[in-house]
């Protein structure tokens, strides 16, 4: 083949591969073309009709804009009965829940919401097994029904604007008797002064100072080889330092969780209780706890133990945990009482935090003692005696005597009250307080540790 012939072919090879290269890249610009006219034409629709939902638009037989993950954001895909909530709930989330309780033939409904709070200031509504309304009349988010009977019930809680309430009624059976047991949720009851008027709650009260005689001792009574010498301290003693307090001698503490309130019967922390109970253990000082009670029946009484263990629950306990039953000069709810119901609310709250394992006393005056609590049926529990004499003319049980309320010690500013112990319990405490997150199991005093009831007052046992 001469060199001509091979020179045509060579080109015409090129202008094949050129002429095929040309028509390829026609094609492809020309497909690029419709399919923007495509889109043009299926936003022009949209705009006109709005035809497009969720991700997908018809037009005429062809389906444009095919996304296939566009169903996720379909929330009536998978349910088409679905009611999405409003945009109140979303943004806010107001949902409602009720926590309930019954002590005794009684019902108490709290309204808290997703974060577990009381929600206070709504006019809320229950009904009861679908026919009986109560309101919440002082919209404080609790509503307490009394004198039900023993049974199952369901609470419905009735639409509240703003809010989200659960679409199915709430079970709970009332109890016919007591049982003697913490109420898990009752840290929602519980006050601090600043919510309440302390000036009318938290009146001062000591009824042994009307019984005491010139004979009182304001010392400390160290070196009692068959008694302990301690304080007992409340917000009235302000601030306390405890190492001065351990250095001068004290070997125990017993101090005020809270009370109930005079007028309001509100459960209300002492503001000094942490301050004092982490300072006191710090210090090296063995604690107990006492509550000043207010309570009017059993219920009441419950809700107070309950109160102390649930603040006790990150401390170390060594001595009891006692209830205060003192009068108030008539200014108290609980002034009132006849005898048997204030030795039965006595009772439920010793019975009440022994079942959290703690052991449990009462405090008084020797009068009181004497003519406002039936001793009797308290002779199982601690007995905290307050007789401001030098030797005490109680004639009946008791394992701590509080023989002043005037002693003065140093670390704290003012008059303190002075205590003697014959409970054998071991001086030892934690080296540090525990944090609040790490919980701690209660105090378990071994039953040997504490001497049973013996008549340590009296004529005959009189002199210690």
């Amino acid at each position: 083949m001469g060199s001509n012939v091979k020179r045509t072919v060579i080109w015409m090879i090129v202008f094949m591969f050129i002429a095929v290269a040309g028509i390829f890249l026609y094609a492809n610009i020309r497909s690029e073309g419709n399919h923007s006219d495509g889109e043009r034409e299926a936003a022009a629709l949209t705009d006109e009709n709005g035809a497009v939902e969720n991700g997908t638009m018809q037009i005429g037989a062809m389906q444009i804009g095919d996304d296939t993950r566009a169903f996720l954001s379909d929330d009536t895909f998978f349910d088409p009965d679905k009611q999405p909530y409003s945009s109140i709930e979303k943004i806010d989330g107001k949902s409602l829940s009720l926590l309930m309780t019954s002590v005794q033939k009684d019902l108490r409904i709290q309204i808290v919401d997703n974060a577990g709070k009381l929600v206070a200031g709504e006019d809320f509504c229950v009904v009861l097994n679908g026919n009986k309304e109560y309101m919440d009349d002082d919209r404080d988010g609790v509503i307490y029904i009394e004198y039900l009977r023993a049974g199952d019930y369901e609470v419905e809680l009735k639409e509240v604007e703003g809010y989200r309430v659960p679409d199915t009624s709430a079970k709970i059976t009332v109890k016919q008797s007591v049982e003697y047991v913490v109420i898990d949720d009752i840290n929602l009851l519980i006050l601090t002064e600043d919510e309440i008027n302390a000036e009318l709650e938290d009146l001062e009260a000591n009824d042994a100072l009307d019984d005491a005689d010139q004979s009182e001792i304001t010392g400390m009574q160290e070196g009692n080889p068959n008694a302990k010498m301690g304080i007992d301290v409340s917000k009235w003693n302000k601030e306390i330092d405890w190492d001065k307090v351990k250095n001068a001698g004290v070997e125990f503490a017993i101090i005020r969780v809270g009370y109930r309130g005079a007028t309001t019967g509100a459960l209300i922390e002492d503001p000094y209780f942490e301050k004092n109970i982490k300072g006191a253990i710090r210090a090296g000082i063995p604690v107990g706890v006492y509550f000043f009670t207010q309570a009017v029946d059993v219920v009441e009484a419950v809700e107070e133990a309950s109160m102390v263990t649930a603040l006790c629950r990150d401390y170390k306990i060594t001595y009891p945990v006692f209830i205060d039953v003192e009068g108030l000069g008539g200014s108290g709810r609980a002034d009132g009482l006849d005898v048997e119901t204030r030795t039965a609310v006595s009772q439920a709250f010793c019975a009440t935090i022994e079942s959290e394992g703690y052991r449990a006393g009462v405090y008084s005056s020797r009068n009181w003692l004497n003519q406002m609590l039936d001793m009797d049926k308290l002779k199982d529990y601690v007995v905290w005696l307050a007789e401001y004499r030098d030797v005490p003319i109680y004639q009946g049980y008791y394992h701590m005597w509080q023989y002043t309320s005037g002693g003065s010690v140093d670390g704290i500013e003012g008059k303190v009250d002075f205590n003697l112990s014959y409970l054998k319990i071991e001086n030892s405490v934690p080296d540090v307080v525990q944090e609040e997150e790490t919980q701690i199991d209660p105090a378990d005093i071994p039953e040997e540790e504490i001497e049973e009831p013996r008549p340590i007052g009296g004529t005959e046992n009189a002199d210690f």
